[in-house]
């Protein structure tokens, strides 16, 4: 990293990868106590995207293809599946009538069981949009589930939920 002060600037902070190098500008004025949280959150965000480009949405397409013929008859349909970095507080999310799923950039580093688990879990809102007893019966198609879900909540990422 590479912090570049310039009179220049009276406000504001930028930042951006040069040449493989995380470059900030920032006025000259601030002192490294002000500077600090706001390059930690500039770094952060680039990161994310970082992590996210690096990760393949047709990767990801056919092994929700794959999840789909296993454990729903290859019936499902939607618009989209991609990696997506802006879902910080959720593993993913559906919007069955748009046909829509979303898969947080988090998931890509969990294991392979785990990401099939949460694949299996947007695929099931596709047909079942709430958590109910339907929901779950769906989803526990898949042979990982408990053992996922476990990991999740080991991992601080899962909540215990009693109709499960």
């Amino acid at each position: 990293m590479k912090i570049v002060r310039s009179t220049q600037r009276a406000k504001t902070v930028s930042a951006r990868a040069v040449d493989g190098v995380f470059v900030v500008q920032a006025p000259a004025h601030m002192t490294d106590a002000e500077l600090q949280p706001v390059v930690d959150k500039l770094l952060a965000r680039w990161q994310r995207r970082q992590q996210k480009n690096s990760l393949n949405d047709g990767d990801l397409e056919r092994r929700a293809r794959e999840l789909n013929r296993q454990y729903f008859g290859g019936k499902l349909q939607w618009q989209s599946i991609r990696w997506v970095s802006n879902q910080n507080g959720r593993h993913g999310s559906c919007t069955p009538g748009h046909g829509t799923i979303r898969i947080s950039h988090r998931i890509a580093a969990m294991p392979a069981f785990v990401r099939d688990y949460i694949l299996v879990h947007e695929l099931a809102h596709l047909l079942e949009p709430n958590h109910g007893q339907r929901f779950w019966r769906l989803v526990n198609q898949y042979p990982r589930t408990e053992r996922a879900r476990g990991y999740l909540m080991a991992a601080g990422l899962e909540q215990v939920e009693e109709d499960a």
